[in-house]
């Protein structure tokens, strides 16, 4: 009895020790920080209300996001990726500019995984309703506050930056802000 004992607890130590650990490994730390720069006059534009980074505000960076599921959490935002718009230059995955008119997001730097994702479809789910957008670019959650990053801020994590065409097929105002959602690989 005192082995079959021993052998479970054995067991579950192991056990509890292997699972732990793979849940240590999924976890997605600041990877740094950048302190922001004032914005050039004219540089930092807010059309879809993004922020512009503050003189002497320090900006955590990360290189990782957290463990892509089948119903991943993030936090959706809006960007336009037309000419002109608050995106900047044009997008990473295609070197293209897109109509805000068209389902296409941005991922945070680790989901992006260096481009693994372009030109790939996600779906996107919330407020009841899901949408299927492409991948076209990163919202870089490494770096910000510069000329290639239009003055904004680095990104969090666990962005999905998406088009005025994901929010109206979600049914929701891109004035919100900032929505949680839940997305996928398609």
């Amino acid at each position: 009895m005192k082995n079959l004992s021993l052998g479970a607890l054995l067991y579950i130590v192991l056990f509890l020790g292997t699972h732990l650990s793979e849940a240590k490994l999924q976890v997605c730390n600041p990877s740094g920080k950048i302190i922001g720069k004032k914005p050039p006059p004219g540089q930092c534009n807010q059309e879809n209300q993004s922020d512009c980074c503050k003189q002497g505000k320090s900006y955590t960076t990360y290189k990782c996001s957290p463990p892509v599921s089948g119903s991943t959490k993030a936090v959706l935002t809006i960007n336009s990726f037309e000419k002109g718009g608050d995106g900047g230059a044009p997008s990473e995955c295609d070197n293209k500019y897109h109509s805000d008119d068209t389902p296409v997001v941005a991922l945070s730097t680790g989901w992006y995984s260096g481009g693994s994702r372009c030109l790939k479809n996600i779906k996107i789910s919330a407020n009841g309703r899901s949408v299927t957008a492409m991948v076209v670019d990163e919202c870089d959650s490494t770096m910000g506050c510069d000329n290639d990053h239009d003055y904004q801020p680095p990104c969090p994590n666990n962005i999905v930056d998406a088009s005025k065409a994901v929010w109206k097929a979600l049914g929701v105002s891109g004035n919100v802000g900032e929505l949680d959602i839940t997305w996928s690989d398609a």
